[in-house]
């Protein structure tokens, strides 16, 4: 039979549970150590074991609000996740994972607010997409869909339905960003290199930064902070000293793309003025005032440098009934709108709300931080003069139909 002659084998191998036999001894691959040293090597093994440690303390108490502020905060702070689906000029179909980062709860009704940037698919460093899954990860480590319901390009903001449990879904606290100061404490939670809720801290460095989006526009009125903020926090909440949300970190300052103490965030409120915007309407809704006006390089043909160039003033709209003035052209060539057809130069804004004005996109941004209801007070130059023009909402029928 085969069981004799394997079972004294297997008696060979057995050992005794009271006897465990424990790892061979350290031996260097160099045995020629000088005996005086092993001599002390072996003293200095005998003896040793844990060290003492310091007594428990009692955390100082700058230490344990901060401390707290995090329990209390990172139940609102999500990780985001995407896929996009592309097709290639052969038909096959192949899927992108989208960059990952972090968002946060906004109200009880299950939004959640992050960067655009987050939930774009980039190909060779260059914005194709938007991912067609999301996935978004609450504090407790469940994960559900979720679906875009609102983006903003300008100010790379996105609000995003997540198909959670709504008690699972905790907002935080809003405060202001209009009186912060350099100086102030803050916290920057996030997902950075994709280690969940990870707290850093810091102080404001500046206010009232300006920041390009990649989309041709600047956030104003940025927060600077040199709370540590790398790949990963992008659509992390900013919490001031009590915890109240400040603004939502956007961006670093630096070629490497990792944190050497120059953040931004974009204060809170804008978002406060921008999200309900884009949870209600999908979209910004820009001032509708009736007038177009020139980009900087055509403005440039015309001998401007500084300010917007009104192009069109559309009939019967809010900028005709203020009197804004645009182009006006040669009899018979207004179609083809050739600089050496242009008899008069339109208004050139050069203020609005009593700021300075540079550009058109500036402007824009301007009139988008405004409530559709305020007034708005142009400073232009006509033939040299300078005029104040306002343009009041509700002064037109709502049929005049403007087209800005």
């Amino acid at each position: 039979m085969v069981l004799p002659l394997i079972l004294p084998a297997l008696l060979a191998l057995a050992q005794d549970p009271a006897q465990p036999q424990g790892p061979a001894p350290y031996q260097r691959t160099n045995p020629r150590i000088p005996q005086r040293e092993k001599e002390a090597i072996e003293r200095a093994r005998k003896g040793s074991g844990q060290r003492p440690v310091a007594p428990a303390r009692r955390l100082p108490e700058e230490e344990r609000k901060r401390a707290e502020i995090f329990r209390a905060s990172k139940d609102s702070v999500v990780y985001i996740a995407g896929i996009a689906t592309f097709q290639n000029l052969f038909g096959d179909i192949f899927s992108q994972p989208s960059g990952t980062g972090t968002g946060f709860v906004w109200d009880e009704k299950g939004h959640v607010v992050t960067n655009h940037h987050v939930i774009t698919v980039e190909i060779g460093g260059a914005p194709v997409d938007e991912a067609q899954e999301l996935q978004v990860t609450l504090a407790d480590g469940s994960t559900y869909k979720a679906q875009v319901v609102g983006r903003s390009l300008e100010y790379d903001i996105a609000v995003l339905q997540v198909f959670a449990p709504l008690e699972r879904m905790k907002p935080l606290v809003l405060g202001r960003s209009g009186d912060l100061v350099p100086g102030q404490s803050v916290l920057a939670i996030g997902n950075p290199f994709g280690l969940d809720h990870t707290l850093s801290s810091g102080v404001i460095s500046a206010v009232r930064r300006e920041v390009p989006t990649g989309n041709g526009r600047r956030i104003r009125q940025a927060i600077q902070t040199d709370a540590a903020i790398n790949p990963g926090n992008s659509g992390g909440p900013l919490l001031d000293s009590a915890g109240n949300l400040i603004g939502m970190n956007t961006a670093i300052l630096n070629a490497t793309g990792a944190s050497v103490g120059i953040g931004f965030a974009i204060p809170v409120d804008t978002l406060n003025r921008v999200v309900p915007q884009l949870i209600q309407k999908g979209q910004l809704v820009r001032p509708k005032l009736g007038f177009d006006t020139l980009n900087s390089d055509a403005a440039a043909l015309l001998g401007l440098r500084k300010g917007v160039m009104v192009f069109h003033v559309e009939e019967g709209s809010l900028a005709a009934v203020a009197g804004l003035q645009g182009l006006r052209f040669k009899p018979g060539t207004e179609t083809r709108g050739a600089v050496e057809d242009v008899q008069s130069l339109g208004d050139v804004i050069i203020g609005f709300q009593g700021k300075p004005i540079e550009s058109d996109i500036q402007l824009m941004d301007l009139m988008e931080l405004e409530p559709p209801e305020v007034p708005r007070v142009l400073e232009v130059v006509r033939d040299g003069k300078r005029l104040t023009i306002t343009l009041r909402p509700g002064s037109v029928p709502k049929a005049a139909g403007p087209s800005v």
